[in-house]
Order: C-alpha cells, then structure tokens, then sequence
C-alpha cells in the first residue's frame, strides 16, 4: 500500500470516529440524559399544578363556617431566573430581601429545572400589582391557590388550622410536594385526606418571556382538579358563639352533648383565638405570637387538659356503690361539717343536715358519705383484698369512658388518667394496700385525672340513665366513618339511676345549683370545686335537661371560678336556656350580664365570705 492508501485509511477512520462520537453523543443526550429535552421544553411549555378547593365546613344548620378564598403562590425556574429589580420585587410583596435571597436558594437547591414554590399565599392585592409587572421577571409565574376563610373569629380549636408540609410528611406520603398544604390540627387535620381534594395538572405553551401562550395539545394532557369533600358538623354555631361570650376572661372550657345521638353541639376551649389569624403571610408571625402568649390559646382545654373532676364525681361512686351492693338508696351517714379518716386527717364538708342518705348526699354534696360508700366498696368480702376491689372499681369506672380517648374527631385528645393496680404498687411499694391509701378518690380528687370531653359524657351517661354513643362532632361522610360511632352500654342496672338523677334534680331546685334554674325546664345538675393548689379552685358543673327527654348534656369547667356554684353552675344554667328556649329570659339578663362581666384573668379573684358551696 502506498502511502496515499495509507493516508486515505487514516483519515476514513478518523471521519468514522468522529461521526461515531457524534452518534453516541447524541443518543446519549437524546435517550439516556434528558437534561437538555427538559431545558428545551421548558422554554416552550410548562406543567402547572391545579389545586382544587378545600371542602367546606357547616353546622348542624347548614351554616357555612369554613369557606375558601383565592390566593397565589409565586414560583420560580432557578436556571429561568435573569437578573431583576430586587427592590421593586420585595416591596410588591412585602418580604425582606435576605427572605427573598433564602428562598431562591432553597429552590434551586430543589431543582434547577423544575418550577418551585417561592412565595405562598399572597393575597389578592399584592397579586394584581405583581401580575402586570411579572414579565419583568423572567424564570418567575404564578399559579392559583384557595386559602381558608372562615366566617366567625372562634372556634379555632374545632376547625384546626392548614401549613405548609414537611419534608418528613413528603417522605411518608408520595401524594404531598414541596409547597403543598397539609391540615396541622382540629378537623383540618382528622379529615385531611377528605377535605383536600385531588390535585390536578395543566400543560401549557410559553413564549420566551414565560408568558402564557395557550394549552398544550389542546388540554390532551391535563387533569382536572378534584374538590374536597364538604363537611358537616353536629356544632349549634350560635350556643358556640354564645359560650364564648359567657367564658369572656375565663380560662376553662364549655361542651355540650345531644344525649341520644353523642352529636358535640358546643366545643369551646378558653381562651382561644381567631382562626383568620393562622391564614396568609402574617400566619408564621401570628403562630409564634401565639405559642408565647402566657394564656396558652393554641392548648384545647377540651381535650388535652387533665383536671380531677372534684364532686361531680361523686355520681360515679355512688352508682357503683348500688351495682356492688355497698349500699342501698337508704344507707345513712352522719356528717358534722366533715370527718376524720385514717391518718388523723379531717376531710372537710360544709354544713347541711345530717344524717343524709343517697338523694340527700347529691344535694348536699356530702364528703363524709362518698368516703363511706368508696371505703365500703374496696372492703367488700368477695374482692379478698383492697386491691383486688379497686381493679374491680377501676373496670366500673373506664366503663363511662374515663382513662380513653372517646372523640375520634379530634388527634389531639388525650385520655386522662386512671391508675391501674401496678402503679399504685409502684407508689405504695406494696401490693398490700388499705382504703386510706386511696380514700381521696371517693371525691373526684388524687390521682384521677379526666378531659372535659370525658366529663361532659358522664353527663350523657346520667341523662340516658346508662349509656353513651360515641361522641362525634362531624357527621359521618361514609360507613366507614359511621361504624365509629356506637352505643357503650354501662354495666350498672338502669333502676340504680333515678336516686341519682333525683339528687340532681334537687341540686337544681334548692340545693347547689341553684343559680343554674331556668323556669319550666326540668333539670339535673351536680357542682364540684376541684382543690387546685396554684391558687383558687375551679369551678365545674354538669347539667342535663329537660329531665324526661334529655335534649342538652354539659360540662362547664371554669379554671380558678373558687364554688362550683359561682360560675360554671348559672353558666350551664344559661347555655341550657339558650339552647332549650332561643334566648334569654329578662329574669336571668342580670345574671347573664354578671357572667359576661366577670374577669377571672386580669384580676386577682379572691375568695369572698360567700357560703362555700360545692
């Protein structure tokens, strides 16, 4: 061969190497690394998230709560973005430059090529100004979003509140990505995957300026968004509305039951805050004003504060005491302003006639009878010991719902306290115990610790003279959801109830509960003063009514209200009037107006000479 040939050889292969990179290259580019198509369809089109309208939320009349409202979310292309007017662009929304600066980097820390939420949730002032001048900002667009609006300014415990999802959250659902909304807590939260919806997509045509041009393929792509499922609540949004302005300054909280179904008609945790508060850009400086505030708004004493429930208690105990054959409706006991028990120590009582039996110990709210009743029933032959007829006690008492978690509506609730035999073994390092050890029991204090929710039930249980539905405040959307909601049978015979009921009856008529009449209305009520060590004792109170067919049961819990008598008694009194006759009588306006104007936070509430009712 030549050396022409060989020349000719060698530059044949060269061309065939270089063609043959070319080739490999571009196979790669085209098949194996899309990084170059995504740039390239970037520049000509753009897959926008559609999000579709959170449900509603009504009350039980159908009236509308929780609405939506538009807002708009600014998203960024970080390898879109050009220079642009700083300034101009972070005085339209209102941010700091450093919190401009802080979000671009997170997003292009995200994904360079893809569109990431930058702002969220501006408002439609800010919106109209930032849309005409947004051409100005290539790499940035905006997409349509709803925020929540709600309609009354309480009731933020109920209804929860939505934020922006974690990482962790994205790790653990695949549906959520960054920018998303996620319900944090109340129904927001429970009913999550109901109310958001289904997310939707729209492909659509850009110019070189990111303006929209139209739909791609004519919308052969996109999605439809799907709009979350309404919710309709059991709520009587007005007694919601009214029982906070009774519990105006208090701290403590009001629910109210319809017996024979379990529906919450009144939910109210005090004090509380507007829920608007957590909704727009403000929302992250709102909730940190919040978690701050010494009064604790963001706490649900409805169902995350553990109180003893002092002598509403004592209705338990004597039930129990029936069931077990402790006592009977005539068993007596002497009372002279109190009793000694073991130890030497003096149980205390205020002074009423005495001897009492059953009815007469509800009335008169008889300490010395329940540490009677309570000692007879842990010292029964057939439990063997103390401890085995407390275990047997106890199985009476988680029967009315106490020591669980009864709302399923609601992820914040705790199940209060009742100890089982191996912790009192812990405490009393023994398993040989005696009565004395827990005799404080007998009158709803020591170590019983019970939700406001759980208490509002034990009234429930008293009006249906026996058992409770489950209580709920949405009304099921499937049956799925319907099969949480069932009827708990107490293991009490229903005969062991009238004497019960009967002293209730005369806690109202003359006794305790006084303050709580409202005329032509039967009622049944018990009060209780909680000892509280940090200052006056608490105020509670349950009530049902009308006796023959009970329509309302409650609990009303009024932190450092000193008698039971003094505030949560005429507050039940008036909730029940309100609820029962639609409005107030000009006989109770005075008492009504007392209540409103009673300060319990911002002034000391020293006890007064007044009789020391229970």
């Amino acid at each position: 061969m030549n050396k022409f040939g060989y020349r000719k050889e060698i530059i044949s292969g060269i061309i065939i190497t270089v063609c043959a990179i070319y080739i490999l290259r571009l196979f790669y580019y085209q098949v194996i690394d899309d990084t170059y198509k995504i740039m390239g369809d970037n520049n000509s089109q753009r897959t926008e998230t559609l999000y579709p309208a959170r449900g509603l939320i009504y009350d039980r009349n159908g009236k509308l709560l929780v609405d939506n409202q538009a807002a708009y979310d600014l998203l960024i292309i970080p390898d879109q973005v050009k220079k642009f007017d700083t300034l101009e662009l972070i005085s339209i929304l209102d941010i700091s430059k450093e919190y401009l600066e802080k979000g671009i980097q997170k997003c292009r820390s995200y994904a360079r090529y893809k569109p990431s939420i930058l702002i969220s949730q501006i408002t439609g002032d800010k919106y109209a100004i930032l849309q005409e001048k947004l051409y100005r900002y290539p790499g940035f667009y905006t997409q349509t979003r709803t925020l929540r609006k709600y309609n009354v300014n309480h009731s933020a415990d109920v209804f929860g509140y939505i934020s922006e999802v974690s990482q962790e959250q994205i790790t653990k659902n695949p549906y959520y990505a960054p920018g998303d909304y996620v319900g944090m807590s109340g129904l927001e939260r429970t009913y999550e995957e109901h109310l958001r919806g289904t997310k939707g997509k729209q492909i659509v045509l850009v110019d070189n300026k990111n303006r929209k041009q139209g739909s791609f393929a004519d919308g052969e792509y996109d999605e439809e968004a799907i709009v979350g499922e309404n919710l309709h609540t059991t709520l009587d949004i007005d007694l919601q509305e009214y029982a906070y302005q009774l519990m105006r300054n208090k701290k403590g909280g009001i629910v109210a039951i319809e017996p024979s179904t379990g529906e919450i008609l009144v939910k109210m945790s005090s004090p509380g805050y507007d829920p608007q508060l957590m909704v727009g850009l403000e929302r992250g400086k709102n909730y940190s004003k919040l978690l701050n505030d010494p009064l604790n708004p963001l706490f649900d004493r409805t169902t995350m504060a553990q109180y003893p429930p002092g002598s509403i208690f004592k209705t338990v105990q004597a039930l129990i005491g029936l069931q077990t054959k402790a006592i009977t409706p005539h068993t007596q006991a002497t009372c002279n302003g109190g009793a000694y028990i073991v130890g030497g120590r003096f149980m205390k009582c205020h002074h009423h006639s005495s001897p009492v039996d059953l009815v007469a110990s509800i009335e008169n709210s008889c300490n010395p009878y329940y540490v009677n009743v309570f000692k007879r029933v842990l010292e029964l032959p057939e439990y063997g010991s103390v401890r085995n007829a407390y275990n047997e006690w106890r199985n009476y008492v988680t029967s009315f719902g106490f020591g669980s978690k009864i709302c399923p509506d609601f992820s914040n609730e705790v199940s209060g306290e009742i100890y089982t035999q191996e912790k009192y073994d812990k405490v009393f390092k023994t398993q040989k115990w005696y009565a004395s050890y827990i005799i404080s029991l007998s009158i709803g204090q020591g170590e019983l610790l019970i939700t406001p929710i759980q208490m509002a039930n034990l009234a429930a249980v008293l009006a249906n003279r026996g058992y409770y539905i489950t209580p709920h405040i949405v009304r099921p959307l499937n049956d799925s959801l319907a099969g949480r909601i069932e009827k708990h049978q107490i293991p009490i015979d229903r005969k062991y109830y009238e004497p019960i009921v009967e002293g209730m009856q005369m806690v109202i008529k003359g006794g305790t509960g006084r303050r709580a009449q409202v005329d032509s209305i039967t009622m049944a009520g018990k009060t209780g003063t909680v000892q509280n060590p940090h200052g006056d004792d608490h105020s509670v109170f349950i009530a049902f009514a009308p006796v023959e067919n009970p329509k309302i049961a409650l609990i009303v819990y009024v932190e450092n209200g000193v008698w039971g008598s003094r505030y949560a008694a005429p507050i039940a009194g008036l909730m029940i009037e309100k609820y029962l006759k639609g409005k107030i009588s000009d006989k109770k306006k005075p008492l009504e107006k007392e209540m409103f104007e009673a300060n319990l936070i911002k002034s000391e509430n020293l006890k007064n000479n007044e009789k020391g009712d229970e």
